[in-house]
């Protein structure tokens, strides 16, 4: 069965000015998914924005890293002088199973709704490019700051949020 989750992210902040980084959503993300193909729940995969599949963390017994149906549908920014926002539809294959390690049945919606988001940017102090992330599961509020010359980028004040459409 083919499955859709949106996933929205908002930062906040002064996004513009004299110490502009073009703070931007790369385009990777990963999704904790349950895999049919190592019968897993709450694995890692890593979908890439135009890849036709993603790549499962698979798991540290059994089944490696493997590739598994899966694509981001959707992928839409927008930014402005004070808000940096993301939406994703994310598609991925499910099918009923029950987990090989606990016993427990699959449900039919992700187990854990975890997500990480990479962001980009570019340093004007170090004249670098930047990679980072953020994920669901840090404390909010969050000032993401520049690893070079430590200037407030933005404001994660709320989590990523994960919503199941079908």
């Amino acid at each position: 069965m083919l499955r859709t989750v949106e996933i929205t992210a908002e930062l906040t902040g002064q996004l513009k000015g004299d110490d502009f980084h073009a703070l931007h959503f790369g385009p990777r993300l990963e999704f904790a998914v349950d895999c049919f193909i190592c019968e897993r729940t709450g694995r890692t995969q890593v979908f890439e924005r135009g890849a036709e599949r993603a790549l499962c963390s698979g798991t540290r017994s059994g089944l490696a890293r493997h590739y598994t149906p899966g694509r981001i549908a959707a992928y839409d920014t927008t930014s402005g002088a004070e808000r940096l926002a993301l939406r994703a539809l994310v598609d991925f294959w499910w099918a009923p199973f029950d987990d090989k390690k606990t016993g427990a049945p699959c449900p039919a919606a992700p187990s854990h709704p975890w997500v990480r988001l990479h962001l980009g940017y570019h340093c004007p102090t170090a004249g670098e490019p930047v990679r980072t992330s953020l994920q669901t599961n840090v404390a909010r509020p969050y000032d993401l700051r520049c690893t070079h010359c430590k200037a407030v980028l933005a404001t994660d004040a709320t989590t990523p949020a994960v919503r199941v459409l079908a």
